[in-house]
């Protein structure tokens, strides 16, 4: 009997990915971080645009603006998903673009904010991130499937990191509603792509609902909450802090809105450098607990050195560092994590859920983060989400790392 052992380059030959998935994976992840890039792209620059437009003086709308998307996208993520599995990934992909690229245009044409706030909400009822996983779960092997999962997490993190820098560019050139008109027309283009581009690959076996009782405790198991919840509180912090960051810069730092790229360039570039090899030591050393502790522990310390240093520029500026550094492991581990720690068969299922509790982070951080800082400050947002982060550090010690890959791989 032989194993994979007897051979030294068996268990590298065995992870290398086939140009088949390499394409998948990488048009799959493109389409999603296109979409993602759409919903954050106006985070660094709404809280200063909404001043002007009737109804943006209350903090609590702009809130909701900004993380409305991610309510309607939460409640429609697995119908999405189940639609994916009876009708086929492509075209139900190509309808929540469709969707999405009318609530930008929605939002372009709105002339006040509850106008935004309705585009918003359709932007997040085309919901296909469910119906992504499920693709990339069908277009990968098992032992290539947490590469590709990563993949996604780390477009995602770069569509943010994008964001940040493009948004002051673009509100410059084009304003907020022709930030919303050129999202549309992206979107439009991504069906495209979705259709003529991404490869067809036959579908996996039907995937479980989530009401399924042999699928219940798959998805619902104490390690998977774990990950679930980590999500839920990263996308929080993303998107309360944005309620009050650029105000700071603005009045705090004395930075031009213009001039915002300046800070968020090398902010984002430098702890994405600095991100990475804590990524790779966790991945091929086996110390993916460790590192998601520290990651962790990284954005709750910005969180209350922002409580209190939000006011001077240096200060701002090194604890906005320190959040992205955390922020970006977070977007790298978690869903490779999650892929890893789910069972074989309920891996679309577990990642439906895990997306869910993505977008249910996204609109609480809007909300919650405009309704502190109406009734509170910008203080009361920071020190909202450092408590937050402490939760999270409790429940994130107890998470267990999977097996190291290459001690499986090897086995």
């Amino acid at each position: 009997m032989t194993t994979t052992t007897s051979s030294p380059s068996a268990p590298r030959k065995r992870a290398a990915m086939s140009a088949q998935e390499r394409r998948s994976s990488t048009t799959l992840a493109s389409i999603y971080g296109l979409r993602m890039l759409g919903l954050f792209l106006i985070l660094p620059v709404f809280a200063i645009y909404a001043r002007g437009v009737p109804g943006g003086n209350d903090r609590f709308l702009v809130g909701l603006a900004l993380g409305v998307y991610g309510l309607t996208q939460a409640l429609l993520q697995i119908p999405f998903g189940v639609a994916s599995d009876r009708f086929g990934r492509k075209p139900v992909m190509m309808l929540g673009m469709l969707i999405f690229a009318a609530g930008s245009f929605v939002a372009g044409a709105a002339h006040n904010l509850d106008g935004i706030i309705v585009g918003r909400a359709i932007q997040g009822a085309g919901a296909i991130s469910a119906a992504i996983s499920a693709m990339i779960a069908d277009s990968t092997r098992d032992h290539n499937r947490t590469k590709a999962m990563a993949m996604v997490g780390m477009t995602i993190g770069m569509s943010f990191i994008i964001s940040l820098i493009a948004g002051p560019v673009l509100y410059h050139l084009i304003g907020v509603p022709g930030m919303f008109v050129l999202t549309g027309v992206l979107a439009l283009l991504a069906i495209a792509v979705i259709k003529w581009v991404v490869p067809d690959v036959p579908m996996s076996g039907p995937a479980e609902e989530l009401g399924d009782g042999a699928a219940r405790p798959s998805v619902l198991t104490p390690a998977l909450l774990r990950l679930h919840f980590s999500i839920f509180v990263v996308n929080f912090a993303q998107v309360a802090i944005f309620v009050v960051v650029p105000i700071a810069l603005v009045h705090n730092a004395g930075i031009p809105l213009r001039h915002h790229w300046m800070v968020y360039l090398p902010v984002t570039i430098g702890s994405f450098i600095v991100a990475v090899p804590g990524i790779i030591f966790a991945e091929a050393r086996g110390y993916m607990r460790a590192v998601l502790r520290g990651g962790v522990a990284l954005m709750g310390l910005s969180m209350l050195a922002l409580s209190v240093g939000y006011r001077h520029e240096v200060a701002l500026i090194a604890e906005l560092f320190v959040f992205f550094v955390g922020f970006n492991l977070m977007e790298a581990l978690l869903p490779s994590l999650v892929s890893r720690i789910a069972p074989q068969s309920r891996k679309g299922l577990a990642m439906g859920v895990y997306n869910t509790a993505q977008s249910l982070g996204l609109f609480a951080g809007g909300a919650v983060g405009g309704a502190l800082a109406k009734l509170w400050s910008a203080e009361g947002v920071f020190l909202a989400c450092a408590a937050l982060c402490l939760v999270w550090l409790v429940v994130a010690w107890f998470v267990q790392a999977p097996p190291h890959r290459a001690k499986t791989e090897a086995s």
